[in-house]
């Protein structure tokens, strides 16, 4: 299950998706998580899902490994699931002493499961199909008009690339420890929930200490390269909006006026 997680991670390609801006990408995303939230009926969600996989389509990363991020939040996704399904007023459907399903509580929880779902879907998408200096510049570039006030937009920038950057890595790290642990005879299945919370202990503990020793060791590598911030920093490759990106926003334009639209239905 800890291999299975994709957010942070690249997969190489030259699809029409990959071509688009990291501005474009990380504005569309931000859109359409808003949207995800605009809607209210099942024609809405039908909508958005159609839109998401056409997104896949072009991307051309395998739907397989898309969805094999899901397996890692699974359990979330359940128990929301299961929390909306039993806690919503409504149309009893079936009742058992203090338990009870509601018309309202299928629905709200069909929903709020489907929106999770493409939520994380279009998360990871973005970062599948964006290299991570390309996220940082497009990260920055936006961020920059806050800069006036004060705001460091490249540190931010930098910050919240190298932590996407590094969930895989720290994801490799947590299965070398649970598998060097199980070898040497470590039991993290059977037993009470207090018997596996302490039997994490053995994996937290090598876990922080690897993941000080990779901060560390980031931070010489930026010194020897006489990092020194984003003040006078120039880049190989300056990032452009090109065609693409129009009719990308056209689209997302398009798109929302729909799910607008699809409120009323």
């Amino acid at each position: 299950m800890i291999r299975d997680i994709t957010l942070g991670q690249y997969y190489p390609g030259n699809s029409v998706i990959h071509r688009l801006d990291a501005r474009t990408k990380i504005i569309a995303t931000l859109l359409y998580i808003v949207v995800l939230f605009m809607v209210k009926n099942f024609w809405g969600f039908l909508i958005a899902a159609a839109f998401m996989f056409a997104i896949i389509e072009f991307s051309r990363v395998p739907v397989r490994f898309i969805f094999r991020g899901l397996t890692a939040v699974f359990l979330i996704i359940a128990f929301t699931f299961v929390i909306n399904l039993f806690m919503v007023d409504g149309r009893v459907l079936w009742e058992w002493k203090f338990l009870s399903i509601t018309y309202e509580g299928v629905s709200r929880a069909f929903f709020m499961a489907v929106r999770l779902v493409l939520l994380i879907i279009g998360s990871s998408l973005m970062t599948l199909t964006t290299k991570p200096i390309e996220l940082t510049d497009g990260l920055e570039k936006l961020l920059k008009p806050f800069s006036k006030i004060g705001l460091p937009s490249h540190e931010i920038a930098l910050m919240m690339t190298i932590a996407l950057r590094f969930i895989p890595t720290l994801m490799e790290e947590t299965d070398k420890i649970i598998k060097a642990q199980q070898a040497r005879g470590a039991d993290f299945e059977s037993g009470n929930l207090l018997y596996r919370a302490k039997a994490l202990i053995p994996i937290l503990i090598p876990l922080f200490i690897n993941s000080f020793r990779i901060a560390q060791d980031l931070a010489l590598a930026m010194e020897a390269r006489c990092y020194h911030g984003g003040s006078g920093r120039t880049r190989m490759n300056e990032i452009k909006f090109h065609r693409g990106d129009v009719i990308a926003a056209l689209l997302m334009a398009v798109f929302t006026g729909i799910i607008v639209l699809s409120r009323s239905l």
